[in-house]
């Protein structure tokens, strides 16, 4: 049986992995918020693969279990996985461009319903709400005004805003966790060495 100090360098080794790939997201974030037409159509691309290669395997799954009553539907939506990844391989830009719109009208609905809510119930959170639905509005406004143009950039934005965030939640998981399993060594540590 492996020791706490063997253990320990074993999770430390874990956690420093975890910190490393967030600070390689954290870089892809960034490069991503630069270049967010290339970011764009990277996140287009991985959309349509993600679609197709899951519509794959969905079939091929659908395919080994033939005698259940739920195969037609595995079938369908295999399908449907399929040829929305090969329309979204095919056309990345117009993808983008329905994507943009659809989400712009999101935040814009999001942002009338939070509107409309705040003043409506008047909670405890009553500025905060009022503040997120107008923020809402605008951010959606601005999109449907610069649209189809905001298709170049938005969807890229978020996609690296993404990453960054995840990174920076693994950097402080990864840090975090190197310095817990350093303060349970630690004090395991003596304890062994009294044994």
């Amino acid at each position: 049986m492996a020791g706490p100090t063997t253990e320990g360098r074993r999770l430390k080794r874990s956690f420093g992995g975890l910190a490393l790939l967030g600070v390689l997201l954290v870089i892809a974030g960034l490069v991503g918020l630069v270049y967010t037409g290339v970011a764009t159509l990277t996140s287009m691309l991985l959309f349509g693969w993600l679609l197709l290669i899951g519509g794959v395997v969905g079939l091929l799954h659908a395919i080994q279990a033939r005698g259940t009553p739920y195969f037609w539907l595995g079938v369908v939506v295999a399908a449907l996985n399929i040829a929305a990844g090969v329309v979204v391989l095919r056309h990345p830009h117009g993808t983008a461009e329905a994507l943009t719109m659809f989400a712009a009208l999101l935040f814009l609905t999001g942002g009338v319903f939070r509107l409309a809510g705040s003043v409506v119930v008047r909670g405890p959170q009553f500025g905060w709400t009022l503040l997120q639905g107008a923020f809402g509005m605008l951010l959606g406004l601005l999109v449907l005004f610069d649209w189809p143009h905001s298709s170049l950039y938005v969807l890229g934005c978020f996609f690296s805003l993404a990453l960054l965030f995840d990174g920076l939640g693994l950097i402080a998981t990864g840090v975090g966790g190197r310095r817990i399993v350093s303060l349970v060594t630690d004090q395991m540590t003596p304890e062994a060495d009294e044994k």
